[in-house]
């Protein structure tokens, strides 16, 4: 029995290593461990991924699994789906780690200000809880272009 929970946690990380994409809980650890797996699996490699805080450091740096960090609209929209929850807090404060790597994202010069200017614009940022996400990252896109804010991969 201990033999085949080996083979199987082997195989389980052999997938996730060889697979170039990942599941619905985005890159991370979760995803390096679960891989692109359908299913309930997704929720253990989304809870691993809060769990360590990886996804958000991957998606900075291009590790775990992360490989499209080049910045952009792109990635804006989807590091502001992926983390919706936590962007939502960090701007209210208008500091913090989401902050910060929104700005690395979209080439921004600035953090601070970048935090500022997403603070003043919250009310319009998330005009409510069930703000779809879309709307979400168009309104944080439309502050990041700002001239004061220099963010350089915009486009």
């Amino acid at each position: 029995m201990r033999k085949m929970l080996v083979v199987a946690g082997l195989l389980c990380l052999s997938t996730a290593a060889m697979a170039d994409k990942y599941g619905t809980a985005g890159c991370g650890l979760g995803s390096m461990v679960f891989g692109n797996q359908k299913g309930i699996v997704q929720i253990f490699a989304a809870t691993t991924n809060g769990t360590f805080g990886s996804q958000t450091f991957g998606i900075t740096t291009g590790t775990s699994n992360c490989v499209d960090t080049s910045g952009g609209l792109a990635s804006i929209k989807s590091f502001t789906e992926t983390n919706r929850e936590a962007l939502a807090k960090d701007i209210s404060r208008g500091q913090g780690e989401t902050v910060k790597n929104l700005a690395v994202l979209a080439g921004c010069s600035d953090a601070s200000a970048v935090g500022s200017a997403l603070q003043k614009n919250y009310s319009s940022i998330f005009p409510s809880a069930a703000a779809p996400s879309g709307q979400v990252a168009d309104a944080i896109l439309s502050t990041l272009r700002g001239k004061a804010l220099a963010c350089g991969k915009l486009g």
